[in-house]
């Protein structure tokens, strides 16, 4: 059953949709149409989302004659007091391996989850889609958009010991990695501002997840156990030779397709400036990725990692 991914800013409502979302996929059907139109209708939604969201037309709906299991999984699920897990990066890093886990755990054929948090960085959604991807279940993300004003109006009207730290709160605005469904991790998109009404959404996000077949997995979302025992040392050193390649690049002042050692595919060079904190933190997203749920083939590791690259930097 798919994943429902919700991101947003701080006090953007992602807990309000949340919980709506969790009714609507307890007892929302999916229409009555087949798997292409379905793909046609939630590649229409993503698209449109990354703009103003469309009044969408509302549809009949379907009621189901059993709920489906759905987990609602956030900060308090985890007893985790939500303003002391932003306080520090280990504490952000534990919640958020704690989200991971659960989802890695309660993610099957006869459940949806919902992973509801910030889920600002965009690796980290990436790290969420791959999850489903090497499940063979849909996901999709729910975008709870509102103006950065409204999110500090709402933010001062909450009780004392519900604030964040000003600087606290300002610092994980600036941090947000919207979503963007040019990125296949990021779509179908569904964005949602506070004025929007979930029922005009709800059938079609359901049409998105039930009906939409799963992505097939590929290589690097496959499970396989390492097949040499130096595996995670070579992991590290063949994704360290394909930094370095941007590095020389941007030394020399290239940019655009460069070969890349140990493989066919080209690496696309941004003609912005990539500063080494941002290559560090990419290569250890990769590796992470491979190191907690799968094991790549060696010899596809360039290939992929270099896809990976792309991805990220364009």
């Amino acid at each position: 059953m798919p994943l429902i991914i919700i991101c947003g800013i701080p006090c953007s409502g992602k807990t309000k949709r949340a919980n709506e979302l969790k009714r609507i996929m307890e007892t929302y059907a999916p229409s009555e149409k087949d798997n292409n139109e379905a793909g046609k209708s939630s590649k229409k939604s993503s698209v449109e989302s990354t703009e103003e969201p469309p009044k969408q037309q509302k549809k009949e709906v379907k009621l189901l004659k059993e709920k489906r299991v759905v987990h609602l999984l956030n900060d308090d699920s985890f007893g985790l007091d939500r303003i002391k897990t932003y306080s520090t990066i280990a504490e952000e890093k534990k919640a958020r391996s704690m989200l991971m886990s659960s989802v890695e755990r309660l993610l099957n054929k006869d459940t949806v989850v919902i992973a509801d948090a910030m889920n600002y960085i965009k690796g980290f959604r990436y790290q969420l889609y791959c999850v489903a991807k090497s499940l063979r279940t849909p996901h999709c993300i729910v975008h709870a958009a509102v103006p950065i004003q409204k999110a500090r109006e709402w933010h001062n009207n909450r009780k004392k010991e519900e604030k964040y730290d000003p600087d606290m709160f300002e610092n994980l605005i600036t941090r947000f990695e919207e979503p963007d469904s040019r990125n296949r991790w990021d779509s179908p998109l569904f964005t949602l501002l506070p004025e929007d009404n979930i029922e005009d959404f709800a059938q079609n996000i359901v049409d998105a997840l039930i009906l939409r077949k799963a992505p097939p997995p590929n290589l690097s979302t496959v499970s396989k156990k390492p097949q040499e025992s130096n595996y995670l040392y070579k992991l590290d050193k063949i994704t360290q030779s394909i930094t370095n390649v941007i590095v020389e690049a941007q030394k020399n002042g290239q940019f655009g397709e460069t070969k890349v050692p140990n493989c066919d595919k080209k690496l696309n060079v941004p003609s912005r400036s990539v500063t080494l904190s941002e290559l560090r933190k990419l290569k250890r997203q990769f590796i992470n990725i491979n190191k907690t749920f799968t094991s790549l083939s060696l010899n596809k590791v360039a290939e992929l990692f270099t896809d990976y690259l792309n991805d990220n930097l364009s």
